[in-house]
């Protein structure tokens, strides 16, 4: 593919333009393609130097850009932040690896829209694109009803609007911060399901994800044994059944995430009382 007839030019009512940056030409190009054949209005980009004169000289503006996070020159951040000064509304997907996720979750909480973990699959990438756009679709009429609400002389119903439409915004970032849990150098996606330590993968089963929410999510709080049972697996048991079962899904994830799974410094045992997940070393 050309990329210079790739340049912004006027869109068809409706067709969403979306820009991709990135410094691989292979990777840059395909998803280019991909985007292209699902029948977006697609700009790529090699860096965020380019970038800069397509939001300056050229004046293009963007419903959602995918952007890769670690790049020379320009890193993902820097043209974010562009994006942010140049075409606010501007929906942001991240692209990283693993060793920068801890990253691309900053740049979520900066108001990035999601992430994705190169090599992304094709339904993956098209889903977080087309949830992507509709979250631009609802800020412009989000913006458009609010215009129309400051022409609006009736005071009662401009305020009740507004009451609205703020409580659904409080609610869309409570979600965002919920998705997160980070302590030390654990970070938990709890939407993605994905745990990371110092930046590595680390694999875990359902139970054993649920179990380390449960204990992160309380961090420093000694929890029993039927309390973790009640919360992972939602049923009650009794004091000695419970033991057995957190025994063995705590030792199973020590091993994972422990460097030591003998000595451990996340999930200590409270002897006689429980388990807990430790903030400090």
């Amino acid at each position: 593919m050309d990329e210079r007839s790739r340049r912004p030019r006027a869109k068809p009512s409706g067709q969403a333009h979306i820009l991709v940056v990135d410094d691989e030409p292979a990777a840059r190009l395909s998803l280019a393609e991909l985007l292209t054949l699902e029948g977006y209005d697609v700009t790529p980009a090699a860096g965020g130097e380019e970038v800069i004169a397509l939001l300056t000289e050229e004046r293009a503006r963007f419903d959602l850009a995918v952007v890769d996070l670690k790049m020379p020159g320009m890193d993902g951040l820097q043209v974010v932040e562009a994006l942010r000064q140049y075409s606010p509304d501007t929906v942001v997907i991240m692209l990283t690896a693993h060793g920068t996720l801890e990253t691309a979750v900053q740049a979520m909480r900066q108001g990035a829209h999601d992430y994705l973990l190169k090599p992304a699959n094709v339904n993956e990438i098209l889903a977080s694109v087309a949830a992507g756009l509709e979250k631009y679709r609802r800020m412009q009429r989000r913006r458009e009803l609010l215009s129309l609400m400051e022409r609006t002389l009736s005071a009662l119903a401009t305020v009740e609007q507004g009451h609205t439409l703020e409580e659904e915004t409080a609610l869309e970032i409570a979600a965002e911060a919920d998705r997160f849990l980070q302590s030390r150098d654990i970070l938990v996606d709890r939407q993605k399901h994905l745990v990371t330590r110092q930046g590595k993968p680390v694999d875990l089963t359902p139970t054993e994800f649920d179990l380390l929410v449960t204990l992160m999510s309380h961090p420093d709080q000694v929890m029993t044994p039927q309390e973790l049972v009640q919360a992972v697996q939602g049923y009650e048991a009794d004091v000695w059944e419970a033991r057995s079962i957190i025994r063995v899904h705590i030792r199973r994830l020590r091993q994972k995430l422990e460097p030591d799974p003998a000595n451990p410094s996340y999930i200590v045992t409270v002897r006689g009382a429980g388990y807990m997940f430790s903030s400090s070393p």
